[in-house]
């Protein structure tokens, strides 16, 4: 395939995101079934770095530094190219029911 066939095919980029990796794969799921039912080839998913946030506080206001508590959120993160996209993918990811708390980025 020649550099300028390479430009020309379309793709789109989809990152889905949330706090929960159950509800992350499941969406993910949802969005390979559309892609595969209107014929379009799909990469993926990929898993990206999990982002852990820490924060420790003390236990009590003022007294006893040593005691502290840590907690932590994560944030899951996967990547999907939909290859060769037509109007009927496009159509059905815009109308495509996930549950709250999974964010989704559709670039085009």
């Amino acid at each position: 395939m020649s550099a300028k066939a390479k430009k020309d095919t379309q793709k789109i980029r989809i990152r889905v995101k949330s706090f929960d990796h159950k509800l992350l794969d499941e969406a993910v799921k949802k969005i390979v079934l559309i892609a595969k039912d209107s014929w379009a080839m799909v990469v993926g998913p990929i898993p990206l770095p999990t982002k852990i946030d820490k924060v420790t506080v003390n236990r009590s206001t003022f007294v006893n530094k040593d005691a502290r508590e840590q907690f932590e959120i994560r944030r899951h993160t996967r990547l999907l190219d939909i290859l060769e996209p037509n109007a009927k993918t496009l159509e059905l990811l815009q109308d495509i029911n996930i549950s709250s708390g999974v964010w989704v980025e559709i670039k085009v």
